[in-house]
């Protein structure tokens, strides 16, 4: 089970396809203190989980990272971090290593610096990760590569894991594009059906023939494809939202995913751990028969589990089926 805690909304680049909306210029006056967060995390031990990943915004614009990392390490959990890579200095690095952080995820879209550039809003971004991505590894971090596919980044996985091996990182997870946040103006550059289809096949094939850990994300299909074609998982279901897996909002607000905005509670008006254990929302999510549509009578949906962001998004409900799925 693993977690998300989007810990501030702040961030120092103004990314086109933001879930979060961030920026510079935000308000974070209702953001969870450090003694919120502290508390957040005991609750999430005891729920459970033992993965947590601090993400954003930009977590590494919280003052309190480091300390919230020890608290997470403290609470027997598994701290980790989403981050866009620019901030991260070899002092930065070994300071987050000797908090207790495990593992680090950076988000780099293409190996063209302008593409990732613009993607991310601001010059000189791709350079800053790159720098970034070295420290990290430097300091003995496992190293993630985050990368958002659309139909005008698909062609560079492949190149993206030969470069990335060699550069001696532990993993790269391509994020299939959500509308939501600002990426609602984005919609049409998401790969659909045949397209989607044959991006997740692309990455199943090329886990043969690399060392690096591959998993496609946002894309549940990728499961019971990997079953069809014969392929071992380390993983339990393709979409885990609301049964293995939620986040937390910079102000206390308890999602079933990044992507998908409905709220399941607050951790400022109850303990998260009564809210993941009785939320209404979450016992739907983890009975398979309250599922719709073709989700609702696929032989898959253990496994699968469709994407609930999407289905929201295109059918106005997160228990309806997936939208881009061909066994519709």
């Amino acid at each position: 089970m693993l977690i998300s805690w989007n810990t501030t909304k702040k961030c120092n680049l103004n990314c086109v396809h933001c879930y979060r909306e961030s920026g510079m210029n935000v308000d974070t006056s209702k953001e969870l203190t450090t003694d919120e967060g502290k508390k957040l995390i005991g609750e999430i031990s005891k729920s459970g989980f033992r993965l947590l990943i601090f993400s954003g915004g930009e977590p590494l614009l919280r003052e309190d990272i480091f300390e919230l990392v020890a608290a997470a390490k403290e609470a027997r959990i598994m701290p980790a971090m989403g981050t866009n890579g620019t901030l991260l200095t070899r002092e930065i690095a070994d300071e987050l290593c000797n908090a207790g952080l495990k593992g680090i995820a950076i988000s780099i879209d293409s190996l063209d610096e302008r593409y990732h550039d613009e993607f991310r809003g601001q010059q000189g971004a791709f350079n800053k990760a790159q720098e970034g991505i070295e420290h990290a590894l430097s300091a003995g971090l496992r190293v993630q590569i985050n990368m958002t596919i659309t139909d005008k980044n698909q062609d560079e996985f492949g190149n993206m894991v030969s470069y990335y091996e060699k550069k001696g990182v532990h993993a790269i997870h391509p994020f299939f594009l959500v509308p939501t946040g600002r990426a609602l103006s984005m919609e049409e550059d998401s790969l659909k059906e045949t397209a989607y289809y044959s991006m997740i096949r692309r990455v199943l094939n090329l886990q043969n023939t690399t060392t690096l850990e591959l998993k496609p994300t946002c894309a549940p299909q990728f499961m019971p494809m990997a079953k069809e074609m014969g392929l071992s998982q380390r993983f339990s279901k393709g979409c885990l939202a609301g049964t293995g897996y939620c986040c937390i909002l910079p102000d206390g607000q308890v999602n079933i995913c990044p992507y998908l905005p409905v709220g399941a509670g607050n951790v400022r008006e109850k303990p998260f751990d009564e809210i993941w254990e009785s939320s209404p929302v979450f016992l739907e999510l983890r009975d398979t028969k309250n599922y719709m549509g073709a989700c609702g009578r696929c032989e898959h949906a253990s496994i699968c589990g469709g994407c609930r962001a999407r289905a929201y998004y295109y059918n106005g409900s997160y228990m309806a089926e997936e939208p881009w799925c061909f066994r519709r």
